[in-house]
Parts: structure tokens; C-alpha cells; sequence
């Protein structure tokens, strides 16, 4: 056990772990022009329009779990680079679909390419990232996700009746 993680919470963990992980895509992304959050954008909306679909930002927001005024933020940057248009959902005027442009998809693919390098790195430890203790890891991972948190402390709290 490393000093980093001896007597750590697993709070402290999953925080270093996440840090460790965006400074590690960051980098690995920069050549191609990409951020952290602009390739979780990209490789999202890349893997839905493989699926057929042509999500609004609200979608993508939620599927990434990026707040959406930064979504926005993000996909104007990433229209004014040439990676992605948005278009007003022709159901809802209100909403704007996004979708990768050709030279998006192309970015795209280099990018996920270097991030599953990055990925296979970090799983190494695990066995690999079709390892079981990998999947184990991935189970665990998604459990947590969907764990609801309430950072005021007012779901696990019964109330008293007098």
C-alpha cells in the first residue's frame, strides 16, 4: 500500500483516482485538441450516434454527467473547432441536438484510441481490462454511480415524532 492510500477513506481514494485519471486524459488528449471534459463529450456523443441516435445537450448532459450550461459551453467550443454542429430539434425549439461533424469523428476515434491505451494501463494492476477483478471493479464502480447522495445529510435521517 502506497503512503497515498494508507489509512485513506475511500472517499480520498476515489478523489485521487479521479484526478489522477482526468490529468492522465488531459494530457494524453491535448494533441488532438481536446480537454478532459470535451473528449467525455465527443466519445459520448460518438458511442449514441453509433447507436442511431442524436442526442439534445440535456441528454448528453445527463448521460455525462456534466452539468448543462457546461455542455453548451462545451459543444460552442467544439462547433467553433469544427468537431461538432448543433441544430435546433426540429420536436422541441427549444432543445439544440448535437452531432459530430466529420473531422469530430475522425478526432474522436484517435482520441478514444489513446484513452483505451490509457484505460488498459490503469486496469493493468486488476489483471487487464477484461480481467474479473476488472469487471468486479467496473460493477462496483457503476453500484456506487448509482448510489443516490445527499450532500445534506437528509435521506438517511428519520425523523423524530414526539
Amino acid at each position: 500500500m502506497s503512503k497515498v492510500s494508507e489509512g485513506a477513506t475511500p472517499g480520498f481514494l476515489v478523489w485521487r483516482l479521479s484526478m489522477k485519471w482526468r490529468v492522465a486524459v488531459d494530457r494524453a488528449v491535448a494533441p488532438l485538441g481536446l480537454t478532459h471534459a470535451q473528449y467525455s463529450l465527443v466519445a459520448s456523443l460518438h458511442g449514441m450516434q453509433r447507436a442511431g441516435l442524436r442526442p439534445s445537450q440535456r441528454r448528453l448532459a445527463d448521460h455525462t454527467g456534466l452539468e448543462a450550461l457546461y455542455v453548451s459551453k462545451l459543444a460552442r467550443g467544439l462547433e467553433s473547432a469544427g468537431l461538432l454542429e448543433r441544430t435546433r430539434d426540429p420536436d422541441d425549439p427549444r432543445a439544440v441536438q448535437l452531432a459530430l461533424t466529420e473531422q469530430g469523428r475522425e478526432t474522436t476515434r484517435k482520441a478514444i484510441d489513446v484513452v483505451q491505451g490509457l484505460l488498459r494501463q490503469l486496469l493493468g494492476p486488476l489483471g487487464g481490462p477484461d480481467s474479473p477483478r476488472a469487471r468486479e471493479f467496473t460493477r462496483d464502480l457503476a453500484t456506487l454511480l448509482e448510489a443516490p447522495l445527499d450532500p445534506f445529510g437528509t435521506t438517511d435521517h428519520k425523523t423524530e415524532q414526539s
